[in-house]
């Protein structure tokens, strides 16, 4: 997202080493700060509406992540590797909240590994920088909205020229398992979203439930049902956090 039965194995494989591993570990620094340590097995990396090995979907990935965070302030990193061996991503980000409904984040992508990894040069580096601002929404109305737009590096144009790709998403919770969403390109954006100055690419809903392991764990297993009304695709994503 042969792929029927690696997704079975993956997923019997992921329950089984859930019942011997410890979900977001999280360990107090002596400055107060704290390391929080998780991943995600998902059936197939779907990112904004786009698969992320071609356009029938792909393969499991497992997505690990470490972010350290210290009062208003995180930093961390993300990645994704798929089983197929077609996709390896290493992205860094910061975030600082403003406020317990506003965020600031800078990103750090980097999806293709064609070049040295330590190459910044705007014309010849792999990396993306993204900007994101982000509401979170307030009980009365918890609606979330999150603008982000790619401002440096690998994100062109036809003429060369930085391409700005923007992304906004608005997230409405049903319950407090269930949410809906939806997420609109507002520039053209020939490398990561697609051809049209302004179209809807994610739309889907997201339910999550937590099974329970043993008596004193239970992991969250979570499904995506989506579609890309640019592209005409639909995608449906399992999904395991550790």
């Amino acid at each position: 997202m042969k792929t029927k039965d690696l997704f079975l194995a993956t997923i019997f494989g992921g329950m089984w080493f859930a019942t011997v591993a410890v979900p977001a570990v999280q360990a107090q620094t002596s400055k107060g700060g704290t390391f929080t340590v998780s991943a995600d097995l998902v059936s197939s990396y779907i990112w904004r509406g786009v698969p992320q090995e071609g356009s029938k979907g792909g393969t499991p990935n497992i997505q690990p992540s470490i972010t350290y965070t210290h009062g208003a302030f995180s930093i961390g990193t993300w990645g994704s590797s798929a089983f197929s061996g077609q996709v390896k991503e290493v992205d860094l980000f910061a975030t600082l909240a403003m406020s317990n409904e506003f965020s600031f984040t800078v990103t750090d992508y980097n999806w293709n590994f064609n070049r040295t990894y330590f190459n910044y040069k705007p014309h010849a580096t792999d990396h993306i920088y993204e900007a994101t601002l982000a509401y979170a929404g307030v009980p009365a109305f918890p609606l979330s909205v999150s603008v982000n737009t790619m401002v440096y590096g690998d994100d062109k144009n036809a003429d060369g020229n930085n391409a700005y790709s923007s992304y906004v998403e608005l997230g409405y919770p049903l319950t407090p398992m269930v949410k809906v969403f939806m997420g609109t390109s507002l520039v053209n954006s020939p490398m990561v979203y697609g051809n049209a100055s302004f179209a809807v690419i994610n739309v889907g809903l997201r339910a999550t439930k937590m099974v329970k392991v043993t008596d004193t764990f239970s992991m969250p297993v979570y499904g995506i049902l989506g579609c890309n009304p640019q592209s005409g695709k639909a995608f449906l994503v399992a999904g395991i956090t550790l």
